[in-house]
């Protein structure tokens, strides 16, 4: 193999587009490395699932690279985004569909000042039941797909950092700075909580994970163009 070494092992930062699982950007860009290469078999992962409805970094490994992939999991990622109040959804996001209304709360500067303050540090979270978690072997998400009853315990967590701003009369835009196995789904069903409300997740961008950022990310297709002619 020639050109860029991913048998070797190769580090490519992808901005995940809107709608694409992880794998299917995993799928696509092993894809066309094996074709380009004429290779029957290459390793290729990444290092922390985006959800469909999120959008941004995606750290992939090749080859030998995929062994740097556990390390890098468990590093710190920063994610901006959008809460709206007033409503929540099962999933905790736009995947499922309102299924509960409530007051709207007024938030100024001092209530974002304590939520700021209540939702840093070590904390203790309940993962979505529209996840990955195991429960007897089974996908939650699935079993809540079928209308089953899911019950997840509460994990530890750390949030480092988190921005919040009030935008509108219903949303919160935020940035935030968090541990491996945060969901922030969860962050904004807790964050309606907090203010007596309900609340669910519209928006979701990773801009970095560990050392790794954004602005140094390529597309699918410009990752294609640069295996094409490597």
């Amino acid at each position: 193999m020639t050109g860029i070494p991913f048998l070797e092992g190769k580090i490519m930062m992808v901005d995940k587009p809107l709608h694409w699982t992880s794998f299917d950007v995993v799928k696509k860009l092993r894809y066309v490395i094996k074709k380009h290469y004429g290779i029957k078999k290459i390793k290729v992962g990444h290092a922390g699932t985006l959800d469909p409805l999120a959008t941004g970094l995606l750290v992939i490994c090749t080859g030998k690279k995929t062994k740097s992939i556990d390390q890098f999991l468990t590093e710190d990622k920063t994610y901006i985004g959008r809460i709206k109040l007033g409503a929540t959804t099962p999933s905790f996001d736009l995947e499922t569909n309102v299924d509960k209304i409530y007051p709207v709360p007024s938030i100024d500067d001092k209530m974002i000042s304590v939520l700021q303050k209540s939702f840093q540090g070590s904390l203790m979270q309940v993962p979505p039941i529209f996840s990955a978690k195991k429960i007897n072997g089974k996908r939650a998400y699935n079993l809540a797909r079928e209308n089953k009853k899911v019950e997840l315990e509460a994990k530890p967590i750390s949030i480092s950092k988190l921005n919040l701003t009030a935008k509108k009369n219903d949303e919160i835009h935020f940035e935030c700075t968090c541990s491996k196995g945060t969901y922030i789904r969860s962050l904004a069903r807790d964050i309606g909580y907090a203010v007596n409300s309900g609340a669910h997740l519209i928006n979701l961008r990773r801009t970095s994970s560990g050392d790794f950022h954004i602005k140094n990310a390529k597309t699918v297709d410009e990752w294609i163009d640069i295996i094409k002619t490597s």
